[in-house]
C-alpha cells in the first residue's frame, strides 16, 4: 500500500519552525510553512547568538542546561557552517560572584557540561581585554552563532526535502472543519493584499512568543509570557570568546563577540504588546555598564545599535527569571478538546532541533505513524542553498 503523504502547515518561520519544516519534510511529509515577515524576521533574527553550553542555568535550571549542552554537542557537528567554535568563560569580579563558583560547578558537572577552572592570569592571556580585576574563572564549551544563516540552513535542508516556505503570508484565524477540528489556516498575502484558506492533516503554531496571539478566539491556549531582553552592540572586537559573569542568571550577564562586533545582553521583563516592545534608554545605559565592568574597553567603543527580542518563556505568574528556559509541546487535544492543532514554544535558540524533534514525533503519533528522526545524524545544507531553486536539490 503507497504511503499517503501527510500535509502540515507550520506557522512561524523562526528557528524552531524552519527545523521542525525540516524535520518533518526529511520524514516524508508535505509540508508548507507561513511566515508573516522573512525567514527569522521575529525573536530569532534578534538573538545575541550565543550556543549556549547550558552553564548559565546549570545550578537554577537544570533541566534546560542539560538540553543546551546535548544540543549544543550536536549543532557542532551538523551546523559547522554558522558556529564560531570559541569556547567561552565564566568569570567572577567580587567577592560574591565567586562564592557561586562551588555551587557552579557542581551544577555543571551534574548536568554534563565540562568546564575547567583556569587562573585570572591564564584567562588574561587568553582574553588581554578582560576585567584585570577577575577573582576566579572557569572555561565553557559556549560559542557563537550566525543567526540568520543558522534559521536559513534549516530552512535550505527543509526546501531541499520539498518544504515550502511561504514568507510576508500571515496567519489570520484557524480554520475549522466543524467546531472542535482544526483543518487549515486563512493567510494574508501581505504583498498584495489577497486572502485564500490552507488546508492541511494538522496545523503546528510554531510562533514562539506570539503562540497567544494565533491561537486567540480558537478556543485553545498557551501559557506562554512573553519576556524581552534588550541587548547593545558595539563596533569593536575586544574579545574572541563569550564572557559570561559568574553568577545566577541576570541582567547584562554576558558578553559576546560576533563578527568585528560584540553585543552584551540582557535586560529580562514581561511585556503586554508583543508587536511593541520599545528600547527604553535606562536599560541601555545599564548594558553599556554591565558591559564596561566585564570588558573595561567598551568605554571607548560606539554603540552600533540597541534591539530587543522577545523570549516565550513557558508558564504563567512567575517573574521572567523564575521561569524555566525549557520548551514544551502542547497537542490541543488533550488540552483544549480541540484536534489538528500542535503548538511548539519555549526553549532557546540552541535547542530548536530538538524542539522539532519532539513536535514531529508528536505529529507522527497523531497521525499514526512511526517514522524516526534524523536530523542529529546529517550535516544541514548551506545557508545559501535556502536562495536556489528546491533548496539546491539537484
Amino acid at each position: 500500500m503507497a504511503f499517503s503523504k501527510p500535509h502540515i502547515i507550520v506557522i512561524g518561520a523562526g528557528f524552531t519552525g524552519c527545523a521542525l519544516a525540516y524535520d518533518l519534510a526529511r520524514r516524508g511529509m508535505d509540508v508548507t510553512v507561513i511566515e508573516r515577515g522573512e525567514i527569522a524576521s521575529g525573536t530569532s533574527g534578534r538573538t545575541h547568538g550565543l550556543l549556549h553550553s547550558g552553564g548559565r542555568y546549570c545550578v537554577s535550571d537544570q533541566e534546560s542546561a542539560v538540553e543546551c549542552i546535548q544540543e549544543n554537542i550536536i549543532l557542532r557537528k551538523i551546523a559547522r557552517q554558522c558556529i564560531e567554535f570559541n569556547g567561552g568563560l565564566f568569570v567572577a569580579l567580587t567577592e560574591e560572584d565567586a562564592a557561586y563558583a562551588p555551587r557552579f560547578a557542581e551544577g555543571a558537572a551534574a548536568c554534563g557540561i565540562e568546564i575547567e577552572q583556569i587562573s585570572p592570569q591564564e584567562a588574561l592571556r587568553l582574553e588581554p581585554n578582560l576585567n584585570p580585576k577577575v577573582l576566579t574563572v572557569f572555561t565553557v564549551p559556549d560559542g557563537s552563532f550566525d543567526p540568520l544563516r543558522l534559521a536559513l540552513a534549516f530552512a535550505a535542508s527543509g526546501r531541499y526535502f520539498g518544504a515550502q516556505f511561504h514568507p510576508y503570508h500571515e496567519a489570520q484565524v484557524l480554520v475549522f472543519d466543524g467546531q472542535r477540528r482544526v483543518k487549515g489556516v486563512r493567510v494574508l498575502n501581505r504583498t498584495d493584499g489577497s486572502t485564500r484558506e490552507v488546508h492541511g492533516d494538522l496545523v503546528v503554531n510554531a510562533t514562539g512568543a506570539w503562540a497567544g496571539k494565533v491561537l486567540a478566539g480558537s478556543g485553545a491556549q498557551v501559557n506562554v509570557t512573553p519576556t524581552p531582553g534588550v541587548m547593545v552592540a558595539y563596533d569593536r572586537r575586544l574579545i574572541n570568546r563569550p564572557i559570561n559573569r559568574l553568577t545566577p542568571p541576570s541582567d547584562g550577564d554576558i558578553i559576546i563577540p560576533q563578527r568585528r562586533m560584540m553585543v552584551i545582553g540582557t535586560t529580562s521583563y514581561e511585556a503586554e504588546d508583543v508587536d511593541y516592545i520599545p528600547v527604553e534608554d535606562e536599560q541601555v545605559q545599564q548594558m553599556y555598564s554591565d558591559a564596561v565592568a566585564l570588558v573595561p574597553g567598551v568605554a571607548g567603543c560606539r554603540m552600533r545599535g540597541a534591539y530587543m527580542s522577545a523570549r516565550p518563556l513557558v508558564g504563567k505568574g512567575q517573574s521572567g527569571r523564575s521561569l524555566a528556559r525549557t520548551f514544551k509541546c502542547f497537542d490541543h487535544l488533550e488540552a483544549d478538546g480541540i484536534d489538528g492543532l500542535v503548538t511548539i514554544t519555549g526553549g532557546k535558540a540552541t535547542t530548536c532541533r530538538v524542539m522539532a524533534e519532539k513536535t514531529a514525533d508528536l505529529v507522527c503519533k497523531k497521525l499514526g505513524l512511526s517514522i524516526a528522526c534524523e536530523t542529529h545524524a546529517y550535516a544541514l545544507r548551506s545557508y545559501r542553498d535556502y536562495y536556489t531553486p528546491n533548496g539546491g536539490r539537484p
